[in-house]
């Protein structure tokens, strides 16, 4: 089981496709959070959620054995490896999580499109949010959407 949230950050007034926001993943083996870390590891939350629509669909779809994530504006990042059974997430404190690479597909969308329900549709990242989304979802097209939110 693994569970994946993006959120903004409160108080950046008007929503935008630049504002600061936290990526939390956990699994049965724990978490990584963004939020309230010493330094700050907050991110530009959209474009960091479009590179890792971006960059975890060519990973699954591909035959590359680790992807290191890292988000935009942060030295927050993931490992997702490849391993006999799935895939491992990993973060700087070890592995939190074993899963199926659908499981992963499906919860990382589901995060991604509640997220994209708050940013405005004129704005200057939504198309290609928009575009990272509508690549990816086939991905999770296997695993009964939910729980991923």
């Amino acid at each position: 089981m693994i569970t994946v949230q993006f959120t903004v950050r409160p108080g950046q007034g008007d929503p935008s496709g630049f504002d600061l926001g936290d990526m939390s993943v956990t699994g049965g083996l724990g978490t990584a959070d963004s939020a309230g870390r010493t330094p700050d590891q907050g991110m530009m939350i959209y474009l960091s959620v479009t590179q890792l629509l971006d960059s975890l669909r060519a990973f699954l779809s591909g035959n590359g054995k680790t992807l290191t994530f890292t988000g935009v504006d942060t030295s927050f990042s993931l490992v997702f490896r490849r391993v006999k059974d799935g895939i491992s997430v990993a973060f700087k404190d070890g592995v939190i999580a074993r899963t199926a690479s659908d499981e992963l597909a499906s919860a990382v969308l589901g995060a991604a499109e509640s997220l994209s329900r708050t940013l405005p549709p004129g704005d200057a990242a939504a198309s290609d949010y928009a575009d990272a989304l509508a690549a990816f979802r086939p991905l999770a097209s296997r695993h009964e959407h939910g729980g991923g939110h």
